[in-house]
This record gives C-alpha cells, sequence and structure tokens, in this order.
C-alpha cells in the first residue's frame, strides 16, 4: 500500500527530544526549546513572535479569543478547509460565513468577500489550502478597506509565497499545525505568528491559563494550551530540514504534473505567477463533464495499492454551522470540490517510480 502520508524525520530529531526529556522539559512552562522553536519559526515565517500551542485547531481558537469578538459577530472563512477553521470561530460564539472557492487555486473567491461583509463581519480567516497561497495583498486591500481583522490559516502552507512575501506575516496573526501530515511536524502541535507584540502577550496569557500576579489570580478565562518542550524539541530538528521538505514535495508536484497533464478528465493543481505553491497535498480533481464517479475512482485506486483522500465538506454543509442562527451562505464551487476533488499520496520519501506508477494507474482508469 501506498499511503497518503508519511512523516519525515530522523536520528536529529530523537537526539533532540532525548536531550529534551534529559533536561526535565516534559511540561511546556519551562526550559530552552519552546522558545527556541518559536523565535525559529516565526523568523522564518517573516514575525517577531510565535506562540507554541497544543494544535492548529487551538491555534485558531486563541487567535479568535484575542480578536474579541462577542455573540453573534461573523467571520468570513473559506468555505473549503478543514472543519478547525470553523471551530476556532464557533466556540467563540462567533458566526462563520463561508466564502466560495474560486475554480483555479481552489482558495476563497477574492471577488465574492465585499458582498458578504455586513456590520456585525469582524474578521477573515483566509486558508491557503493545500499549499497555494491566498493572494494576501490584494485580501489586505479589502479588510484595510473594511475594518477587518485578518487571521491566516496557514496549517497547510509553511514556507509558502505570495509576491515573494511568506504566508503568516501578512495578517494580524496567523495560524499552523505541525499535525503528523504538515509540512514539518511536531506529532501534535501548532503556532500562532504575529508582529503585534501586545496580541503576542495576550495569545501567552490566554495559553497558560491566564496566570497572573499573585500566580492563581485569573482576570481572564484561558485555556491549557501549553506544547511540550519535547515536542518543540522536535520542532527545532524538524526547522533544519523545512526547505529540504519544500523543495522535495514541489519535486514531487513536478514529477505528478509531467505524467498527468495529458488527463484531460482532470484538473491538476495551480500555481499562480505572483505564488510559490508548497504542494502539502498533491490534490486533483476530476472535471463533472466526463462522468467519472470519485468515490468509485478512489475505490479503484485503493484496489490498485493507491490510499488517497478526499478533499474537504464545505462549511456550508457542516450540520453544527448551518444550524446556528443566522447563518449563511451557498457555495457551489466548494461543493464541487467536495464531491469531485481528491489527493493523491504525497510523502516526501515517495520515488519517481512511485509517482509513475500512481499516474499509470490513474491514466488507465480515466483515459
Amino acid at each position: 500500500m501506498i499511503p497518503v502520508f508519511e512523516p519525515e524525520y530522523d536520528e536529529n530529531e530523537i537526539n533532540l527530544v532525548v536531550d529534551a526529556l534529559k533536561r526535565g522539559e516534559i511540561s511546556g512552562t519551562f526550559g530552552k526549546y519552546i522558545e527556541e522553536f518559536e523565535n525559529k519559526f516565526a523568523a522564518y515565517s517573516g514575525c517577531k513572535y510565535g506562540v507554541a500551542v497544543t494544535s492548529g485547531t487551538t491555534a485558531l481558537q486563541m487567535a479568535v479569543d484575542a480578536i474579541g469578538i462577542k455573540s453573534g459577530d461573523e467571520i468570513l472563512v473559506s468555505a473549503s478547509t478543514n472543519i478547525a477553521t470553523a471551530l476556532g470561530v464557533y466556540h467563540n460564539q462567533g458566526i462563520t460565513v463561508p466564502v466560495d472557492s474560486e475554480a483555479e487555486t481552489w482558495n476563497l473567491d477574492l471577488s465574492l468577500i465585499e458582498k458578504l461583509i455586513n456590520p456585525k463581519t469582524k474578521a477573515i480567516i483566509p486558508v491557503h489550502l493545500f499549499g497555494h497561497p491566498v493572494h494576501m495583498n490584494e485580501l489586505m486591500k479589502i479588510a484595510k478597506k473594511h475594518n477587518l481583522i485578518v487571521i491566516e490559516d496557514a496549517a497547510e502552507a509553511h514556507g509558502a509565497l505570495c509576491d515573494g512575501q511568506k504566508v503568516g506575516s501578512f495578517g494580524d496573526m496567523a495560524c499552523f499545525s505541525f499535525y503528523a501530515n504538515k509540512i514539518i511536524t511536531t506529532g501534535e502541535g501548532g503556532m500562532i505568528t504575529t508582529n503585534n507584540l501586545e496580541l503576542a502577550e495576550k495569545l501567552r496569557l490566554l495559553r497558560n491559563l491566564g496566570f497572573g500576579k499573585p500566580r492563581f489570580f485569573h482576570k481572564v478565562p484561558a485555556y491549557n494550551f501549553r506544547m511540550t518542550g519535547y515536542q518543540a524539541a522536535f520542532g527545532v530538528g524538524q526547522m533544519d530540514k523545512i526547505e529540504k521538505i519544500i523543495d522535495k514535495k514541489r519535486e514531487l508536484a513536478a514529477w505528478y504534473n509531467a505524467e498527468l497533464k495529458g488527463v484531460k478528465a482532470i484538473q491538476l493543481p495551480a500555481e499562480k505567477e505572483w505564488a510559490k505553491n508548497v504542494y502539502w497535498m498533491y490534490g486533483i480533481k476530476l472535471k463533472k463533464e466526463f462522468g467519472f464517479d470519485r468515490d468509485r475512482f478512489m475505490q479503484d485506486l485503493l484496489k490498485e495499492g493507491i490510499d488517497t483522500r478526499t478533499f474537504f465538506c464545505p462549511m456550508s454543509q457542516q450540520p453544527f454551522l448551518y444550524e446556528q442562527k443566522d447563518f449563511r451562505g451557498t457555495t457551489p464551487v466548494a461543493d464541487d470540490l467536495w464531491e469531485n476533488g481528491l489527493y493523491l499520496p504525497s510523502s516526501t520519501i515517495l520515488t519517481h517510480e512511485q509517482v509513475k506508477f500512481i499516474s499509470q494507474v490513474i491514466i488507465k482508469l480515466l483515459v
């Protein structure tokens, strides 16, 4: 079986974790590795501050909390995304307003944003889907015009570029995931990056139960979202190879592109001229007009020993979201991605021969 993904790590990460354990850095309250990881990743992403947390999901929840939205406030969110993006809004009593996808990059359609803004709109969370950046300079113009806070969901896009600038450095904050299948991993884990010292301090307070002075005096209802020291040590090791991993992801995508470019029944992932796509996962979409059934296609691939995953169910179809009072939004393009999209094995340890084999099976099934 060729799995969708396998993480890449070596003795370097193992030795750093062992060192953290020997130092007693088993919690998230002291030690050198958390600060080192935060500083390295923030600097890599073009930001002054990093706040390490337990996951990309909790990063989103904390980021939304930090902007102080009130019950019933609306936040615009990419329609095609992991449910974690909407959970950050939901658990802060906000209303998720899905912005439909555009057909080429599968990111949120910037031309639709202003039509969805009303007096309740407080922020926007653009998702850099599958590693292709949203055109952030254009989005930031819209946000500035309407006085909206921007929280980038960069969970899948470590190191991606928009107009030569790293994603995660455009908005007020950005949220990254270090789940096992992300560009770099700490197993579980996440981080919020920002250039705003006041926000960074607030995030650190929220992460650590809101401990004040005296220690057990709490002015804010906070969380325990601390990353452990030995996870951070693993992350420090991963930072040593992040560019190598991204180069391999892009090489993998180039192999797939070359093998599949002539298959008319599928749409391949885009890379706009202003973008650097890090291809977190190599996604394809079956074109509806050719009449292939996506689920049947995935089953046929599995019979050949090729594992795949569907694209995300859009926010407009999530029951706990559309059952909210005042929920609004239809997303036909994101619906099509959900019904016809899938991603292929995308491990950095895949060989060219394996990619050729996967591509040959696809061609056999679709041509």
